[in-house]
């Protein structure tokens, strides 16, 4: 068995469908799992839930919500109604996940609108989204889980690019509704970044703490840049301690974006995920 906080996010074995990535876990030894909305549409919600149920997996997050960057208008409405459907989605997979599972919606906020330069602009759109949200998430007992993203995103995916963005716009709500995602991968550079945890602990705002290395040279599409645990120049023990003395007990998430990964066996990718968990992140827990 692998470490019991360990949970695969799906995202890292992303060319097995929902079947064979449950599967591809429990094999693995691995007691948990994320999942993103994609496989759960293909064979539709209800018949996820009972797959997760079957297969014994605790439910860790849902990737993902957000991208509501855009201004008033029939595009933006959409944009909140399938934050809504997402809401839900989290909702029924955590009461079909085994005991311990987390009912968090992970919040990736959006790019600049097309045309625009506006980003505090569009930050500020972040916020009124949420606020719009926090309803919907507080009656079905979801965390809404802000991710920040490396600035290199800032422009086509995620306006919010570090933790203490991420918690000033949580701020205004309350933590057991609203809180921030921390994944290495994007906030390990921040200058800030072991204060600023520091702070989400205080606020009680760490709704999930996601791990994977950065490596240069970047892959040419940087989405696909991230790696294994220990391939790369990310000091795991800093964060990780940072992440623990802060006062979160809950499961740690693997999520690579990689297509070497992507096309390795989903099975091996378990194995070799778990692996490296336990030689680079274990020790600091």
């Amino acid at each position: 068995m692998s470490h019991p906080k360990l949970s695969i996010n799906q995202a890292t074995i992303k060319y097995a469908n929902l079947a064979d990535a449950l599967s591809a876990t429990v094999a693995g030894g691995v007691e948990a799992i994320g999942l993103w909305r994609e496989p759960v549409t293909e064979v539709g919600l209800a018949t996820a839930a009972e797959m997760l149920t079957d297969s014994g997996l605790r439910f860790t997050t849902h990737c993902r919500g957000g991208f509501f960057t855009l201004p008033d208008g029939p595009a933006r409405t959409q944009a909140l109604d399938d934050n809504r459907r997402a809401i839900e989605e989290t909702a029924t997979l955590a009461a079909a996940g085994a005991e311990g599972s987390t009912s968090i919606l992970v919040l990736v906020a959006g790019g600049l609108p097309e045309g625009s330069r506006d980003i505090i602009g569009a930050r500020e759109r972040v916020r009124d989204a949420i606020g719009e949200l926090v309803p919907d998430a507080a009656a079905a007992g979801v965390t809404l889980a802000i991710e920040p993203l490396h600035p290199m995103y800032a422009t086509d995916r995620c306006v919010v690019s570090t933790l203490g963005q991420a918690l000033d716009i949580a701020s205004d709500f309350d933590p057991a509704v609203v809180g921030a995602t921390v994944d290495t991968f994007h906030i390990f550079w921040d200058p800030q970044v072991l204060d600023q945890i520091a702070r989400a602990g205080r606020e009680g705002r760490i709704a999930t703490y996601q791990v994977c290395d950065w490596k240069t040279p970047l892959a040419a599409d940087v989405l696909l840049s991230r790696h294994y645990m220990g391939d790369g120049v990310i000091d795991f023990g800093s964060l990780t301690r940072a992440v623990v003395d802060a006062g979160y007990t809950g499961d740690i998430e693997v999520e690579i974006f990689n297509e070497e990964v992507w096309a390795t066996d989903p099975v091996e990718v378990v194995r070799r995920t778990a692996a490296a968990f336990e030689d680079v992140v274990v020790p600091h827990l």
